[in-house]
């Protein structure tokens, strides 16, 4: 590798990194944990899920499919030889050779975003588990890849872990994806709970609903404690640090709703920056 390639990853890092620090500040507090190699990669992976969440989300609905496109022909290019000028493809392409991150995470990725275009109800939790496995589960074996390289178990718990989080994003953003007509919550369990979607369009905070959101807040915790025994597997104490304050701060959110009264419509629970510091002796201690 040339000086000048080496120039370019290292500017293709620096705008990943700048990135991950505008759209990720919980993951961004918790990956100063990270050695500066592992930091680096998890900010290119970042950036190229996030690049794809995007385009579903914010681009026009005629226009997602075609930039989704893009970024799947993105993301193949790093595979291949093909020669790449572009700064953070060329960051993206050393981390995954560095880190023999499979391609077929990508395409899984990609996989769940497409279900954002043409599916916004769920029947079941099995319906919902597979899309959280898309999007948020594969994210976990990606980041094992860079967190733990060469070792070949904890991907179970890994897995467990993206789609707790992935679980807690939705209890958090019901609002937000009402406003963009997604409910990511189980009908079948809205209609055992007595929930229904006019309720949740009005913003109703009663009874039937907090036993709604007890039970799903409960289910998240159940995947928080089953990936607890792949964070003690990892290697390196700063990384189960890293991985073990990510867990805390969604964990913190599900505590935040409960303290809010459950009430996600007029109230966007999260965890302050103080809190997050202050929480830290306690993470080091069951790290």
């Amino acid at each position: 590798m040339g000086r000048l390639d080496e120039n370019h990853i290292r500017n293709g890092c620096r705008i990943a990194q700048a990135i991950t620090r505008h759209y990720a500040k919980t993951f961004y507090f918790a990956s100063f944990f990270l050695p500066l190699r592992a930091r680096r990669a998890s900010y290119c992976v970042y950036t190229l899920l996030r690049m794809s969440d995007e385009a579903v989300d914010n681009e026009q609905q005629n226009m997602a499919p075609q930039a989704l496109e893009e970024i799947q022909n993105k993301i193949k290019s790093l595979y291949r030889r093909d020669t790449l000028r572009d700064c953070l493809l060329l960051a993206c392409r050393k981390t995954m050779e560095d880190y023999a991150i499979p391609e077929k995470y990508f395409s899984e990725f990609l996989e769940g975003m497409r279900m954002d275009r043409v599916k916004s109800r769920y029947n079941n939790f099995e319906e919902l588990s597979g899309y959280c496995y898309k999007v948020a589960g594969v994210a976990g074996l990606i980041m094992l890849k860079i967190l733990n390289p060469g070792i070949l178990s904890g991907e179970k718990q890994a897995v467990d872990l993206g789609i707790a989080m992935q679980l807690t994003n939705i209890l958090r953003d019901i609002q937000e994806d009402l406003q963009r007509n997604r409910i990511y919550l189980p009908q079948d369990e809205m209609r055992k709970f007595a929930v229904t979607e006019n309720s949740l369009r009005r913003g109703m905070v009663d009874e039937k609903f907090k036993a709604f959101m007890r039970f799903q807040i409960g289910r998240a915790r159940e995947y928080f404690d089953a990936s607890t025994a792949g964070i003690k597997t990892l290697n390196c104490p700063r990384i189960r640090l890293c991985v073990s304050a990510m867990k805390e701060t969604y964990s913190g959110i599900l505590r935040q709703i409960e303290n809010n009264g459950y009430d996600v419509f007029a109230i966007r629970a999260h965890v302050p920056l103080i809190r997050k510091i202050t929480g830290l002796p306690a993470i080091l201690k069951g790290a």
